[in-house]
């Protein structure tokens, strides 16, 4: 039932969709095709299913090392905004725009600045035993005015006609794609090796087997000697550097550049794909695929059905919804109390 629990909350998901539909005056049949199938029917549009699932993917592995040890980063938005703004600067200002180690110190530099931001929550949830949900989740606002304040001020290109944007980055920062024709470009592999790598790390790495028991008996874990402190900087961590690399990839990727929408909504989102996955390397692929899709979706259907972008959140809060739904009724029997008279 745990495996069939994303799949009864899918179908859930698009009978509720219909239901929608049909109220706002569309044909849900029509709609749902528009929605799921249409984004799908052109090569570009697999291309864009793909590159929207790398970050997804991406940061979820990142959270379900930590989400398995019951460490809860829901600040992957601000560690992904703070890699692509520590990516852009080292793009933007190396001596050397030629040099071809733009790149890969574009890489470090994401990942250290998402991993910097995810250590304040887990030094603070380590020596004073914060709350790393408050935390991280409010991190996410201080990154997002941080990256606002550098577009709208120091870091506005000047030739950009006002707009808050950086400079483009030099054509040895970015990721040359796979055909020009579409954006599809190499950083996909990069998701490739954090999926295997996650895999290796949860099912065959004692450190990894530490973190599950750690989640799921945690005096059992104290018993047997396994720090708490270690999870949560592991679990952190691991978040924070992923969110990080996805910032860098989509900066270096599809974007070019800076400017205050950098993420649109993958940090958030990613903790839904992480849930649909089980927590699982090669699930969470699955689920990245579907999150990517609703992405794709909402963008088709507003575009050629006229209907708002918020539907796309709508979507994934539903299927979040069902989600804990049918996780409710797996981990819980619900039985009637014989009433006392």
């Amino acid at each position: 039932m745990r495996i069939a629990a994303p799949v009864i909350a899918t179908v859930l998901t698009l009978v509720v969709g219909s239901v929608l539909f049909a109220v706002l005056g569309y044909n849900p049949l029509t709609t749902l095709a528009a929605f799921f199938v249409a984004p799908l029917d052109s090569v570009n549009g697999l291309s864009e299913w793909l590159l929207k699932a790398s970050p997804l993917v991406l940061i979820a592995c990142g959270l379900a090392v930590g989400f398995r040890a019951n460490v809860w980063n829901i600040g992957a938005e601000g560690q992904f905004t703070m890699g692509a703004i520590a990516a852009c600067g080292v793009g933007l200002f190396y001596p050397n725009p030629d040099s071809l180690l733009l790149l890969p110190l574009m890489f470090l530099a994401g990942a250290g600045a998402g991993m910097a931001w995810a250590a304040i929550p887990a030094f603070l949830r380590a020596r004073m035993n914060t709350n790393e949900i408050l935390v991280t989740l409010m991190l996410t606002y201080v990154a997002t005015l941080f990256l606002s304040w550098l577009v709208h001020g120091p870091w506005r290109d000047p030739q950009g006609f006002n707009y808050p944007q950086t400079a483009l980055l030099p054509p040895t920062a970015m990721f040359e794609p796979f055909d020009y024709s579409y954006r599809l470009n190499p950083s996909i592999f990069i998701t490739v090796i954090a999926v295997l790598g996650m895999w290796i790390f949860t099912d065959r790495s004692f450190l990894g087997y530490k973190m599950s028991v750690s989640g799921a008996a945690p005096l059992a874990a104290r018993y047997a000697g396994f720090r708490q402190s270690a999870a949560v900087w592991t679990g952190l961590l691991a978040g924070g550097a992923a969110a990080g690399i996805a910032g860098m990839a989509e900066l270096a990727g599809p974007l070019g550049q800076l400017s205050p929408q950098v993420s649109p909504g993958y940090g958030f989102a990613a903790i839904i794909v992480a849930f649909i996955g089980r927590l699982n390397a090669f699930g969470i692929v699955l689920g990245g695929l579907l999150m990517s899709l609703l992405f794709l979706g909402g963008e088709a259907v507003q575009m050629n059905l006229g209907l708002p972008a918020a539907l796309t959140r709508i979507f994934q809060g539903i299927l979040l919804f069902f989600l804990l739904a049918a996780d409710f009724f797996i981990f819980y029997r619900l039985r009637r109390l014989p009433e006392h008279g």
